[in-house]
């Protein structure tokens, strides 16, 4: 059963309210799905969230890269006689792997994604099972932090009272320096003692003002600090981390595998965020993960702003496999879309928590008429 088509959908999907930190502001979605079809007529999807600031990629780049590059790569490619438990490992091979030991100015990550889960969901669909069958849970239910924007003080509060009647046990507040202290001393007396709160700067700050004002933070019991400086030499990092009174997780510097190997080998950080547009699909963070696993440092499975179901669904099945993950965040659907393309309803629940999942391929059946509606531009290839 070989692939004979597929489309590329550029996505913009309205946001219920803006979202902001250091680095940008957003309205709405920017994600690309990539569909692939047998010539059965089974599909699969896929999807990732270009950020130039990132990977380099945007959208209209990784299109292009998805088109000119990668789906020749995938279409032909017979899926009938492919082992389940060999899946990721035959997507790394049949997509091109240069720019996963690079540091150049693109990293084609969320492109390889998009392409990745849209084989993969079909694959699995082909067999009527669910990519659980090879992300073996080790959990039976993921809880999911809540995430406070870089928003005006009464903002934030209201947001802090919401995370609060909700019973959430894990909350990261996005900073920026601008009346920070004052937003952290209110959150950390609106959720009490007991609530895991971590900070993300999304390389705001410079090596001096992030030493400042991690000493300030200190005192509100902070889990750890997100990318307290900009992605460049992870000596700099390490710099800090030598002397932070709180730890430190990597995000925008820990994007190839060659990243986590130079961070591990200064040892830059406490933590790495890993995403799974970001570090390339499911196979790269993976990868990721061990390396980190076997070096000691601890793990966030976190998410793109802005993604739809289908990421979401590849995480929570990544967040259900990984035995040693400290927080997980994403499933937001429509806390943050007006609308998500899938029939499931993902969202997580009280207390972020949320089910594994266990349908066919990705677990989630994507609405082709609601991709249709909020699709930009769709390019079909033979």
């Amino acid at each position: 059963m070989r692939i004979s088509s597929a489309c590329i959908y550029s996505l913009n999907i309205p946001f219920v309210e803006s979202f902001r930190h250091s680095l940008h502001e957003r309205n709405s979605s920017d994600s690309i799905v990539v569909k692939v079809a047998t010539e059965c007529g089974i599909s699969g999807y896929g999807e990732g969230v270009p950020r130039s600031y990132v990977t380099g990629e945007t959208r209209k780049t990784a299109v292009e890269h998805v088109r000119s590059e990668l789906l020749p790569r995938i279409l032909g490619a017979e899926l009938e006689g492919i082992d389940p438990c060999c899946a990721f490992e035959y997507m790394h091979g049949l997509l091109p792997d240069s720019d996963a030991e690079t540091g150049g100015a693109v990293v084609w990550n969320a492109s390889r994604c998009a392409v990745e889960l849209a084989v993969i969901d079909c694959l699995f669909r082909i067999r009527n099972a669910s990519v659980a069958a090879i992300l073996t849970p080790v959990s039976q239910n993921i809880t999911y932090s809540a995430v406070i924007g870089a928003n005006s003080i009464a903002r934030t509060e209201k947001i802090a009272h919401n995370c609060k009647a909700a019973g959430f046990k894990y909350v990261k507040m996005k900073v920026s320096g601008d009346e920070d202290s004052e937003r952290i001393a209110m959150v950390r007396k609106i959720l009490g003692p007991s609530v895991s709160i971590r900070l993300d700067a999304n390389g705001a700050f410079s090596l001096e003002t992030a030493r400042q004002f991690m000493a300030s933070a200190e005192e509100f019991d902070i889990e750890c600090i997100e990318q307290p400086v900009p992605r460049g030499n992870p000596i700099e990092l390490a710099t800090l981390r030598s002397s932070s009174p709180i730890p430190i997780m990597a995000d925008e510097s820990v994007v190839t595998i060659l990243d986590a190997k130079e961070l591990i080998q200064k040892k830059a950080v406490d933590y790495f965020n890993l995403r799974i547009s970001k570090c390339g699909g499911l196979y790269r963070t993976l990868a990721i993960a061990d390396l980190a696993r076997f070096a000691g440092i601890g793990i966030q499975l976190g998410c793109q702003v802005g993604e739809t179901a289908i990421l979401s669904a590849a995480g929570r099945h990544l967040a259900a496999h990984l035995a040693d993950l400290h927080f997980v965040e994403g499933s937001y659907g429509t806390h943050l879309l007006t609308e998500d393309i899938a029939e499931e309803n993902i969202v997580f629940g009280a207390g972020g928590n949320a089910p594994i999942l266990t349908g066919p391929g990705l677990g989630v059946t994507v609405r082709e008429e609601l991709v249709d509606k909020y699709a930009e531009n769709i390019i079909t290839v033979r």
